[in-house]
């Protein structure tokens, strides 16, 4: 099982927490590999040409995977409309966070004349700084992204010390540093509630939103739905692919996995391979040429 990071980030914590299951359920060992390199999609272009055999898999930042084949970052060489999906171990809503001394209450806060807001971010497609730009964009907010933070820890403390005053991270995240006072929700980017945070508001609910900004965030959080996927290389024999997404299935739906998960705040919230190909479908196949434009001018308007 490869991971796209170096080791000790949530993507190598969730594989090296499924492995042993996984195990069990393949009859086989399930060795975990990192293959850290360009944000993951190093380990995922390497992942796209393996022999399809079963004996590669890969637990991907689908997010981010599917937004830098949209955009057309020159590094990428996959394409995961091709990969062989196994299913999606944790979907997220993701959180607009601020500072415990911020002024910013409610979304509409941040909507006053004269408000700027900076938002930290390690890098242009790393879920925290085009998170980010989409909800700017949505709310027409007075934005700065500033990147180079080392990683979503990094850029937390930063909002932490008020150095920058917002950032945008996945619920299981968000309750991490909500839990030690160090920060707080504003609201949920999302048409559901988080379980960590169930009276944070939605953004859907708490702002009037025109057609557009409907639509970029709708798009945006069927996007951060991808959350962390399972690939294995394209072209597989039926029958091996339905054999290891079976298996996928039942480690996922182990209890005690569950448990486990539940314990470390890593929870486990498997979906199908057919959901999980239809989420990719829904972020890399039905926008328009003019709404994938769209995409790629937001993401660079905040670079």
């Amino acid at each position: 099982m490869v991971v796209g990071y170096g080791p000790g980030g949530g993507y190598d914590t969730y594989a090296r927490m499924i492995a042993p299951y996984l195990s069990k359920t393949l009859g086989a060992n399930v060795i975990v590999e990192n293959l850290p390199g360009a944000g993951g999609i190093t380990a995922l272009n390497r992942t796209a040409i393996a022999t399809p055999d079963g004996l590669t898999l890969q637990i991907v930042n689908g997010t981010g995977a599917a937004l830098s084949q949209l955009v057309g970052i020159p590094a990428v060489r996959y394409n995961i409309l091709e990969l062989s999906h196994l299913g999606t171990v944790a979907v997220s809503p993701w959180i607009w966070m601020v500072g415990p001394t911020s002024s910013i209450q409610w979304p509409a806060d941040a909507q006053k004349p004269g408000v700027k807001l900076s938002w930290a971010a390690s890098g242009p497609i790393d879920g925290l700084a085009d998170g980010a730009a989409f909800t700017c964009e949505a709310l027409a907010l007075n934005c700065r992204v500033v990147m180079g933070y080392q990683g979503t820890n990094d850029a937390t403390t930063a909002v932490i010390r008020a150095e920058m005053d917002a950032i945008y991270v996945s619920d299981t995240t968000a309750i991490t540093i909500a839990n030690s006072g160090n920060a707080r929700a504003v609201a949920t980017i999302a048409r559901r509630r988080s379980r960590f945070f169930p009276s944070a508001p939605l953004i859907f609910d708490r702002v009037k939103l025109d057609e557009d900004a409907t639509w970029l965030l709708d798009f945006r959080s069927t996007a951060d739905d991808l959350g962390r996927i399972v690939v294995a290389p394209p072209r597989m024999q039926p029958e091996r692919l339905r054999f290891l997404q079976n298996a996928f299935k039942a480690a996922l739906s182990d209890k005690a996995l569950i448990a486990q998960g539940e314990r470390n705040q890593r929870n486990i919230g498997y979906l199908d391979a057919n959901m999980t190909a239809a989420n990719v479908r829904k972020v890399l196949a039905e926008p328009t040429p003019a709404q994938k434009a769209r995409v790629k001018a937001i993401i660079a308007k905040h670079q």
